[in-house]
């Protein structure tokens, strides 16, 4: 196979689908970011993944030592002083100001290739991850044989046979490094980003250049967690999930009778939208009672309770989920919305449901974690999660809060619902005096569903959908 063709698994979750498989083999690849984007990380996991793959690997550093690499990544779970302690990874320390020519006095790379030519051979080494770059354009200085030393070093590891992985700090304006030369010379550039949004921190990664290959130019959202750097590409969520006919309750009979008799789909996404008060968590709560009276495991992700307030107020409109948390079948999460960003949310949602691995789930409300937008970051971050859920077979119902009338319109949930296999609106209003509540079904995919607004009970004994003397009929 053609080299430039031929991949080389970074193992990062997320980020080879995004690479197409991998970095070029035996070829330079670039890393380029600002402070706490990750690099480092990034770099020492590539070295890991490689060890665990049967591929050593040398990282060189400028900045620090041993000592100081293994307290720092110690945190992680990819076990980087492990294999150096096995002799996977060697670790090459390096000062710049050690090598200066003999001639002029000042820095130059014969010293720096000899030490890591010695490196590679003493581990057999096919990976090599150099951080940071920095430190050695720095000595090289401004001078016009900056780029050409540049392409010296590059040619001298390609040489080797080895894929090197390079980190470099950001630029500033249209340079995406600060000397704007490492990225021509590289045959993979990869930025990484973190910035400020709505107070909380997010980072970004993006595939620049891949000379040679396809790949995706999107921003992705990552996280730095306690396995390192983890991705959700949106393009790993493609639309291969599997369609069954095979039907479950929602708990509520009258609402099952409105779905054809039969519920939903397995594995489909339902959203209920409405006021405050309208039903929508009692709703949810119905949903996995049922799913725990049939035998399934459940989790309820709750974003405005605890767990206690739900167990309380969900038993006060008939529906007890204390046993089944008592006999393991029921698991509720409760999460502050401002606790993490949309990515922290939506890693901190796929992990429970690893964790637990539940058939039915609810998450309510998911508009406190998701702002009203048609594009951009929520509706990116659904798209994920509901192909997610779907990937896992997990039947999912997800709250918003809004105020709908029988049209059942809105701008703000919008990029929501049509991402939902069955919408069901929820109403509150007074009327004569009273408080009143309707419900009616939007839509529901593949379904032969009724099209009239009934009126909803909420009592000591569960929820009912009750038919109104008005059939009104909810528009389309």
């Amino acid at each position: 196979m053609n080299d430039i063709l031929s991949k080389t698994p970074t193992h990062v979750p997320g980020l080879d689908h995004i690479l197409g498989g991998g970095l070029p083999t035996r070829r330079i690849s670039l890393v380029a970011g600002g402070s706490g984007c990750g690099k480092s990380v990034l770099a020492a996991q590539f070295l890991a993944g490689g060890a665990r793959a049967g591929e050593p690997g040398v990282l060189v550093t400028f900045e620090q030592d041993l000592d100081d690499l293994r307290r720092d990544l110690s945190g992680f779970d990819f076990a980087f002083g492990q294999h150096v302690e096995t002799g996977s990874i060697e670790v090459l320390h390096v000062d710049p100001g050690a090598f200066p020519d003999a001639t002029t006095g000042s820095f130059t790379l014969d010293g720096l290739l000899l030490q890591l030519e010695s490196a590679i051979e003493k581990v057999s080494a096919k990976r090599v991850a150099v951080d940071t770059l920095e430190s050695v354009i720095s000595e090289l200085g401004e001078s016009g044989s900056l780029r050409r030393e540049l392409r010296r070093l590059f040619r001298w590891l390609e040489a080797r046979g080895v894929t090197t992985l390079v980190t470099a700090e950001a630029g500033r304006g249209e340079a995406f490094t600060r000397r704007g030369l490492e990225e021509y010379v590289a045959d993979c550039v990869i930025l990484l980003d973190f910035r400020i949004q709505n107070e909380l921190g997010t980072r970004r990664a993006r595939v620049l250049k891949y000379r040679g290959g396809p790949h995706s130019g999107d921003e992705h959202p990552f996280l730095i967690g306690s396995n390192g750097i983890e991705l959700i590409p949106l393009t790993a969520s493609r639309l291969e999930h599997e369609a069954t006919r095979e039907r479950i309750s929602t708990g509520i009979p009258s609402l099952d009778e409105m779905l054809a008799g039969t519920g939903v789909h397995r594995g489909s996404s339902t959203l209920v939208s409405g006021s405050p008060g309208a039903g929508k968590s009692s709703l949810g709560a119905a949903f996995v009672h049922g799913a725990c009276r049939r035998g399934e495991r459940a989790l309820y992700l709750s974003f405005e309770e605890s767990p206690e307030q739900i167990l309380r107020n969900m038993g006060a409109v008939g529906y007890d989920l204390r046993p089944w948390v008592d006999e393991g079948r029921l698991d509720i999460e409760s999460w502050r919305p401002s606790q993490r960003g949309l990515e922290g949310h939506l890693f901190g949602i796929q992990r429970a449901v690893e964790e637990h691995d539940p058939r039915v789930m609810v998450v309510d409300p998911f508009t406190s974690i998701a702002v009203s937008e048609e594009s951009g970051p929520s509706r990116s971050m659904l798209v994920r999660l509901v192909d997610f859920l779907k990937a896992r077979g997990v039947t999912t119902m997800f709250t918003a809060l809004e105020a709908a009338d029988v049209s059942g319109h809105s701008a703000s949930n919008s990029h929501v619902s049509s991402l939902m296999d069955t919408w069901v609106v929820l109403e509150a209003e007074r009327r004569e005096g009273a408080r009143q509540r309707y419900g009616w079904i939007l839509k529901s995919r593949g379904i032969e569903h009724s099209r009239y607004v009934r009126q909803l009970a909420v009592t000591d004994e569960g929820v009912t959908f009750v038919a109104t003397n008005s059939n009104t009929v909810a528009a389309d």
